[in-house]
């Protein structure tokens, strides 16, 4: 199959799909190799950053999915008449935090982590896609193991779980001013961004 042709394919599947479509999905539908698709999709990557465009095609993890630009954020806004979704509370970021960095992990070691019940800030991420169950833990009465997925990876503008930036160690007394500034950091941010 031609590049062309092979760009053109994977622009159509994704633009009719919606929603994340697999590399290897992709591959098996053209009856081409994953790479091959790989190699197109990051093609069509390029051409879709360009200015001029009102789509971007991202890379989540190994999926790919159209979307639309940034900057034309407005537009759709008021084509779809849809709210902007409400930000989330330091609670829900809290827990967002624990899920993406020791996934798979139950709600029991949410509540042990933050010393809270979060049942309800679980439920409210898991009702946003933000977090999603992954599985069962192998202990009695079977809890749900909850995990991240590509609507985390979206919002977050990550394509994998490997952009996660390093936590610091904990272990020391630098590791532990260092996340504490990081964390003030954040909050003023977060202030700054409510006051505005």
């Amino acid at each position: 199959m031609e590049r062309t042709e092979l760009k053109a394919a994977l622009e159509a599947m994704l633009f009719a799909a919606g929603e994340p479509l697999a590399t290897a999905r992709m591959a098996q539908v053209l009856g081409v190799p994953e790479a091959q698709v790989d190699e197109a999709a990051a093609e069509l990557q390029s051409d879709c950053a360009c200015p001029a465009r009102g789509v971007r095609l991202l890379r989540l993890d190994r999926k790919w999915q159209l979307c639309s630009a940034p900057d034309c954020a407005e537009y759709v806004t008021r084509a779809l008449e849809t709210r902007k979704p409400p930000r989330l509370s330091a609670a829900a970021l809290e827990v967002l935090a624990i899920v993406a960095y020791f996934q798979p992990v139950t709600r029991a070691y949410i509540d042990a982590v933050r010393g809270v019940d979060s049942a309800y800030t679980v439920g409210i991420l898991t009702e946003r896609g933000l977090i999603e169950p992954v599985g069962k833990l192998d202990a009695p009465g079977r809890p749900t193991l909850y995990g991240t997925g590509d609507a985390f990876l979206r919002t977050m503008d990550l394509s994998s779980l490997d952009g996660l930036p390093e936590l610091p160690d904990t272990g020391t007394d630098e590791g532990i001013i260092a996340l504490q500034n990081k964390i003030d950091e954040l909050r003023s941010a977060e202030q700054a961004g409510q006051e505005s």
